[in-house]
């Protein structure tokens, strides 16, 4: 009950929010990456950065100069990054989309609907890569998921979709006076409200790497990231024009396929398809897609599984990541409504054909909404059916309020298209309450009906987060009914209750040149079935200690129960009887300077473990040549010595990725898995044009190993698509 009021009483008002003007202009200027075309003088100069990082509250250490304006078809933002060593910039990789916080780098965010909870990113690097993305509800996704017992070694919370491929440009250039970078940002590119002059939210950023140290125009406490949209300053006297957005984006593929495993000759076939996206108004959406094809998206990252409960695999198909915050509802990796992953996917990882759909997104009277309809093929093999054809349906209604708040509901369903009396369907009802700056309540209460199952089907959810520039305090409660059935979200495990709390407090040494934090925390996390029994605890004792270079360790120690209602087959004929266990382990973690050439990062975890021991560890290695050129060894290891038997598992990744340019590059990501006795291979050619669009050429094997040593599968894809812009 005197949570609000300490909050009230810490939490400092925000100094004024800065406004910048942006200047129309007959005609935007010609992009060369130098501010050295005439129009740049019309604009008022934006300088007055402040530290983020390594000190909330003071001036920049290099100088920033910003200018903004805009014709008919585009906004133009030119900065200019002056630095006192030049030698010293990081320019970091050439790959779009690369992480920018280990290389120098320029943000630009843009809150269009001036909601100040949603907005767009766009960055670069001094190397001229295209870096954009869509921030949904400041990026914030609550507390109490399965993963993490405190902050991260960034310190800060909130991320940005980044799989948002938009259409613009930029160009930069490095001189003795530091670098520079030129960006022209299309209307159609953005989202906004209709009418003429507008006020957008907007903050600026920039990070200099060899100081590990962030600028924000709109400076802000340190506890939140630059996708803190209800803290941005504001861009008046914008003029978007009322144009809706109307493309095409076709495709013509061609595959050569040999399945080994079915004894099927090779087969070989071309296929067409493409997307649509067409403007129904300036701040609403439509995408149509036919035969939707994601060839060109990177395999899976494999994982060793040790428990009982289901793995968590990202999604990274385009389409569904497009808006995807839109329609996120839930706990992350533990109770989501919608998953799109649960389309298209199958089990192992198999691709069920997807004839197509449609997608409406945007803002209504106020109110978010999205749309969603898919209807996937019927799946055959060996002649059988084994994936029957169903429709997929999402409806998703949200309507942000003042003080950071938020409610909103969702519908999604699941209808097999063959058999009326198969489906699914999730109902759900969300909110957020905001309280001041540093208090966040999360709730949200969910049920599914299903054919067949008639016991309780509901989740209930309350979180609450305390977030200061000291201290950070996370308490969650969860119940999932036994007959909770979300088919087409996520649910890490079934049937249970869970509770959850963490105190973490930020120590900062501005005294240790060389040292930056110290975060000393506790988590205590609990899981029960529904009617009380234990089914998991863990009590986690740690530090966090990062240094002034991004280098970061932790060396925590974990107190663990596990009770097994039923015996488990962990592996290799080993089972473990029904029981409750206890456990203690340390588990490890670190990393070096991930901006540096040659970077390592890894954890391990070593202590009892049900019956007997555990001795783990994984570990990445990281080589950078140039800007160009990076290499990664991935390995796991596992060794557990138990009452019942003993056996390992071991994990190797090997990824490699040349960029001849900023949208040319060659990736390949192998892959050898002791416990699912196979090894991988996935090759990708990419020549990226608008949009994520362009020329992919893409080469995955798949061989089993040991005993049965055999290639599986083997497929090669070429696959081109343009965009066309009809509105032009």
């Amino acid at each position: 009950m005197c949570l609000p009021a300490v909050a009230v009483a810490q939490s400092a008002p925000l100094p004024p929010r800065p406004v910048a003007q942006a200047v129309r202009v007959g005609r935007g200027p010609v992009l060369d990456g130098r501010l050295d075309d005439s129009v740049w003088t019309s604009a008022p100069v934006l300088s007055a950065f402040h530290q983020h990082e390594p000190f909330d509250k003071g001036p920049a250490t290099e100088r920033t100069e910003v200018r903004i304006v805009f014709d008919d078809q585009a906004l133009y933002i030119g900065a200019r990054l002056f630095d006192s060593d030049p030698a010293g910039i990081v320019r970091g990789e050439i790959r779009r989309d690369a992480n920018l916080k280990e290389q120098d780098a320029f943000l630009i965010m843009l809150d269009t609907y001036r909601d100040r909870q949603n907005g767009f990113v766009f960055g670069t690097t001094p190397a001229g890569i295209e870096h954009d993305g869509q921030v949904t509800k400041e990026g914030e996704g609550g507390f109490g998921g399965p993963s993490g017992t405190g902050a991260g070694p960034s310190g800060t919370t909130g991320a940005a979709n980044l799989n948002w491929d938009g259409t613009w440009r930029v160009l930069t250039s490095v001189d003795s006076a530091g670098w520079t970078a030129e960006f022209r940002i299309p209307f159609e590119t953005l989202r906004y409200a209709g009418g003429s002059t507008q006020q957008w939210g907007l903050n600026l950023a920039r990070y200099i790497r060899r100081k590990n140290e962030e600028d924000f125009w709109a400076p802000m406490s340190r506890q939140y990231s630059f996708f803190r949209v209800s803290q941005a300053g504001t861009l008046e006297a914008i003029e978007p024009p009322v144009r809706r957005v109307a493309t095409i984006t076709p495709y013509v593929l061609g595959t050569v396929r040999k399945n080994f495993a079915a004894g099927l000759d090779t087969d070989a076939r071309g296929e067409l398809g493409g997307d649509a996206k067409f403007g129904v108004t300036p701040s609403l959406t439509a995408d149509l897609t036919y035969n939707t094809d994601f060839a060109q998206v990177e395999v899976d990252e494999q994982q060793i599984n040790l428990t009982r409960f289901n793995l968590f695999f990202p999604e990274k198909r385009p389409f569904f990541l497009e808006n995807a915050g839109t329609f996120a509802v839930g706990t992350p990796q533990s109770v989501e409504l919608f998953f799109s992953r649960r389309i298209g996917i199958g089990a192992n990882s198999r691709e069920v054909p997807l004839l197509g759909g449609g997608r409406l997104t945007g803002k209504i009277g106020g109110f978010t909404v999205g749309l969603l309809d898919i209807q996937s093929e019927r799946a055959e093999q060996l002649g059988q059916v084994d994936v029957a054809p169903s429709n997929f349906a999402v409806a998703r209604v949200l309507r942000e309020l003042p003080h950071r708040s938020r409610v909103g509901a969702i519908a999604v369903t699941r209808l097999n298209t063959d058999s009326t009396g198969d489906y699914n369907v999730t109902l759900g009802a969300d909110a957020r309450i905001g309280i001041g700056d540093l208090i966040s309540i999360d709730a949200y209460a969910a049920h599914t009906e299903t054919p067949g199952r008639d016991r309780a089907s509901n989740a209930l959810n309350l979180s609450g987060s305390y977030v200061t520039r000291k201290w950070e305090l996370g308490l969650a409660a969860r119940q999932v009914d036994p007959d909770f059935n979300p088919e087409v979200g996520f649910l890490e495990r079934p049937t249970f209750r869970f509770y959850n709390v963490r105190l973490l407090r930020h120590l900062r040494t501005p005294q240790i040149s060389w040292f930056r934090e110290a975060r000393p925390h506790i988590t205590f996390r609990q899981y029960d079935d529904t009617e009380g029994r234990p089914q998991s605890r863990l009590l986690h004792i740690d530090s966090h200690f990062l240094f002034a270079n991004g280098a970061f360790f932790e060396t925590p120690a974990n107190f663990v129960r596990e009770a097994l209602e039923v015996p488990f087959d962990i592996g290799d004929g080993v089972t473990l009887p029904a029981g409750v266990y206890d456990w203690v382990e340390w588990n490890p973690s670190f990393n070096t300077n991930l901006s540096a050439p040659y970077s390592l990062a890894g954890e391990a975890t070593i202590g009892g473990f049900y019956t007997g021991h555990r001795a783990g560890f994984s570990s990445t290695l990281t080589a950078r040549q140039g800007d160009r050129f990076s290499a990664a060894v991935r390995v796991n290891y596992e060794k557990l010595n138990l009452a019942e038997g003993e056996f390992d598992r071991v994990l190797v990744g090997l990824r490699l990725a040349y960029s001849f340019t900023p949208s040319m590059y060659l990736q390949s990501l192998t892959q050898w898995n002791d416990q699912a006795k196979t090894f991988s291979a996935n090759v990708r050619f990419g020549w990226l044009g608008p949009a994520g669009t362009g020329l992919f050429v893409v080469f995955n094997e798949g061989r089993e190993t040991g005993d049965n040593a055999r290639a599986l599968d083997r497929v090669l894809v070429v696959k081109f698509t343009r965009q066309f812009d009809l509105g032009n």
